[in-house]
């Protein structure tokens, strides 16, 4: 892997946008904190660096600063927003703060050409993008040239052709910045010369040698969620190394419809794979009962899961490493941009932190990639195209979309709905236009008529959202003829429940989960 660039990541809510963009023109990147040692950034041997945004000021004297390194490895360099302020201000300018500040859409006027907006921007042209500073430049360090300017900013892009400095106020990251994934691609491929050559294929053959190396002659087991993400890592290391992995399915009974007759037939008669199959849905059904609060439910559940995955460790005769479906941006957002690794990844694969007694190291294949670069990845290895595809269901399964207590009668009535819900959308072809779709058991009953008698049943809620993160979700807008004939089907196949209701509320920055 040769072309590699790196992002110095100062606390910016949209750094994971940089490298997505990045990755999506077929480069290699990834994230690290601003502070990374410098002795790493020489060895990380970056084809080129950037500086994200970040919510500090350069103004005040304990705000970040870009190790000195950055600017001495002869490589380029793009500042964004709060990299761009850093960098000035490291280099010899200034920063001032603004009574003008910028945030949201914007315009800036290209007063200049440049190597960053080759192709892209020209000269004397008026171009949107999207702000979100209060302090701004106003002197550039020497080499420097105003390529653009908002009316916020004087300097709102920058170049040093010389050096292959460049520094934009803007986001180039986000989608409101309509050219900007172009103008990040003018920055890797263009100035920093990088091939766009990496793809999940070289991926795929690079972290199978990589496994063979980690795991050597050691045995290694997978705790198996039903989800995407320990799928495709399960059949990427059994590629790599065969019969010394063991994959264990601990069934809780809060799964979706049909999800448990698909893991093992997938497993063990498409794959191949060794599975150990325990269905311990009394144990944990029996653990929730009479429990209301969500917290309290998602820490029963994975303590349960944690017991019952190392009996069956124990039952197989243990192992020296543990696999999981870690993902990138578990990673980053357990790492924080002013102090070091949290001691806990944030991944439901490792509900709160793996306990000391197991005493195994890690394999984690995917800890480098993306949600969606795991699905393209699983379609390399041959998963089927349903479970590539399927939406994410958090660890605690149905637990979290039957807010009080628990029952198997409830988690019963809810599967019904929720498996009505997602063939209407399936049979409609809006599911993969979805990120996440699913059914909630409100907590509620209802008086209602059918047919010519009263009924006192439950009322169930349906939620569709679209994402592009998967932290932030906004409503997917159906339209009424398709909630219409969902209710009437749920109301009439389902007995037990009267009403049906759709939330059409957006979610923050943070989980899109119903609890």
């Amino acid at each position: 892997m040769t072309d590699r660039v790196l992002i110095l990541d100062f606390g910016s809510q949209v750094t994971q946008l940089i490298a997505r963009r990045v990755r999506e023109s077929g480069v290699y990147c990834e994230v690290h904190p601003f502070h990374m040692a410098p002795e790493k950034i020489a060895d990380f041997a970056p084809r080129a660096i950037i500086l994200s945004g970040g919510p500090a000021s350069v103004t005040e004297g304990a705000s970040p600063r870009a190790p000195a390194i950055v600017f001495e490895l002869d490589v380029p360099v793009l500042g964004i927003c709060y990299g761009q302020q850093t960098m000035c201000a490291e280099l010899g300018g200034a920063v001032e703060g603004s009574d003008h500040r910028e945030f949201g859409r914007a315009f800036v006027d290209v007063v200049d050409d440049c190597a960053l907006f080759h192709g892209v921007w020209a000269k004397g042209s008026r171009e949107q993008v999207w702000m979100s500073h209060g302090d701004r430049v106003t002197r550039l360090p020497e080499g420097f040239r105003a390529v653009a300017v908002s009316e916020g900013a004087p300097f709102a892009a920058i170049a040093d052709d010389h050096r292959r400095f460049y520094g934009v106020q803007f986001h180039p990251e986000v989608v409101h910045t309509p050219h900007g994934a172009a103008l990040l691609r003018n920055f890797t491929h263009a100035v920093a010369g990088c091939g766009g050559d990496w793809t999940m294929g070289a991926f795929r053959t690079a972290e199978i040698a990589k496994v063979r190396r980690q795991v050597g002659h050691g045995r290694v087991i997978c705790g198996l969620s039903g989800g995407v993400d320990s799928a495709v890592a399960a059949v990427l290391i059994h590629e790599a190394i065969g019969d010394q992995l063991t994959c264990i399915y601990v069934d809780h009974g809060l799964m979706r419809a049909g999800e448990s007759e698909q893991v093992v037939a997938t497993f063990r008669d498409r794959f191949n794979i060794r599975l150990v199959h325990r269905d311990a849905s009394d144990l944990f059904l029996g653990k929730l009962a009479g429990v209301a609060d969500p917290e309290q439910k998602r820490k029963i559940i994975g303590a349960t899961f944690i017991d019952v995955f190392e009996e069956e460790a124990a039952r197989i005769g243990g192992a020296d490493l543990l696999a999981q479906g870690t993902l990138y941006p578990d990673v980053i957002e357990s790492v924080s941009f002013t102090g070091g690794p949290s001691v806990t990844i944030k991944s439901h694969h490792n509900v709160g932190g793996l306990p000391e007694r197991m005493r195994m190291k890690l394999v984690e294949p995917l800890r480098e990639l993306f949600k969606d670069e795991v699905r393209a990845l699983g379609r390399e290895l041959g998963l089927p195209a349903e479970m590539v595809g399927r939406h994410p269901f958090p660890g605690p399964g149905l637990a979290i979309r039957i807010p009080g207590a628990v029952t198997r009668e409830k988690a019963d009535l809810l599967r019904r709905v929720d498996a009505i819900y997602l063939e209407e959308i399936r049979s409609a072809g809006l599911y993969d236009a979805i990120w996440q779709a699913f059914a909630v058991l409100l907590p509620v009953r209802t008086v209602g008529v059918m047919g010519d008698g009263r009924t006192y049943d439950h009322a169930c809620a349906l939620r569709a959202v679209t994402s592009t993160d998967g932290m932030t979700a906004d409503v997917f807008p159906f339209d009424m003829g398709f909630l219409l004939r969902t209710a009437n089907r749920i109301v009439n196949e389902v007995r037990g429940i009267n009403r049906v209701t759709y939330d059409i509320t957006s979610k923050p920055p943070g989980t899109i989960e119903w609890e």
